[in-house]
């Protein structure tokens, strides 16, 4: 069975959310949509919807990512769901017990959907296929595989910026060889049709065989940037400056760093993302990072509504 099959339930509807790759256009211009009916109810006096009243959803999260957690949170609350943060490496694996034991134990409490951060790729597909029929699964990063609800917040910010993306040149730069964030904007990217993807980055931060992606590959950051409408800058991890996979950090700002300079390759109108954790003057400069043009406080606004779209649709609410 593969991740498309498993995702989706005998009428095609979502099911679990575990991966972009495989998943129709219709299914992600759903998410997408549907996120638009959420996005004005954090300027709401009662921030609050009905579509899980009653479910009780667990952040089983192995990584720490305070922002990701987070906006699953604040999502699960604002659908009037009832919320458990899990940190399984304070808990009971410590004491021996496997993964599936805990997820075995939590179900056993009447949970209806788990959230999951792994740092083993396919550990959230793993899980989906060992859970009862009614219980969801939404992966929230799983090794180097996937982040398919960042990718598809990201989407959304895209799609409210330039409408018209079927038009558009996007540049993603950096570390594509070890994002889950760049393999999920990537096959996002692709199925929503956008008109051409570009990476950026140096050879030792680029998988083998990446054109097979059906992107555009740019060693030369000035060269790659020339007439985009969208870059997404990359978080750089600092434990890859061993020499190995990079230069220094000054060398690397100085070849791939985003400035001001390089923002004038891009369309006039570009917009600037990041993911984040950004780290400042190593892959952006911070004039760029708050420029006018830069839409990363909106990625984490837009992050909310639309994990509020996909914990709604996989448990069968909201779906078109």
């Amino acid at each position: 069975m593969s991740p498309a099959d498993i995702q989706l339930d005998e009428n095609g509807k979502l099911k679990h959310f575990l991966s972009i790759e495989g998943l129709k256009k219709p299914i992600l211009q759903a998410i997408l949509d549907n996120a638009k009916s959420f996005i004005s109810m954090g300027e709401r006096r009662i921030k609050k919807a009905p579509f899980l009243r009653g479910k009780t959803v667990v952040n089983l999260f192995f990584e720490n990512s305070t922002r990701t957690r987070t906006t699953f949170e604040i999502a699960a609350k604002r659908l009037s769901a009832d919320v458990i943060n899990l940190n399984p490496r304070t808990s009971s694996s410590t004491k021996g017990e496997s993964l599936l034991d805990t997820v075995n134990n939590l179900e056993a409490m009447s949970t209806d959907m788990f959230v999951v951060r792994h740092g083993d790729a396919g550990t959230a597909n793993m899980i989906a296929h060992h859970v009862p029929q009614h219980v969801r699964i939404i992966n929230a990063g799983d090794g180097q595989h996937e982040h398919p609800t960042q990718a598809m917040l990201d989407m959304f910010t895209i799609q409210r910026y330039k409408p018209q993306m079927h038009n558009l040149r996007v540049a993603i730069v950096g570390d594509i060889l070890h994002s889950r964030v760049a393999r999920s904007q990537i096959h996002a990217l692709s199925t929503l049709g956008v008109a051409e993807i570009r990476v950026i980055a140096p050879k030792t931060l680029l998988p083998v065989a990446v054109e097979t992606l059906g992107v555009r590959v740019f060693h030369d950051m000035d060269e790659g940037l020339k007439d985009v409408d969208v870059i997404i800058m990359l978080r750089v991890q600092r434990e890859r400056m061993d020499g190995l996979f990079l230069p220094s950090e000054q060398e690397y700002f100085n070849l791939y760093g985003l400035t001001e300079k390089r923002l004038k390759q891009a369309a006039p109108d570009a917009v600037v993302m990041h993911p984040g954790p950004i780290n400042r003057g190593l892959e952006i400069d911070s004039a760029v990072a708050d420029c006018k043009q830069s839409v990363i406080l909106a990625q984490v606004t837009n992050g909310i509504a639309v994990r509020m779209s996909i914990m709604a649709m996989v448990m069968g609410g909201g779906q078109g």
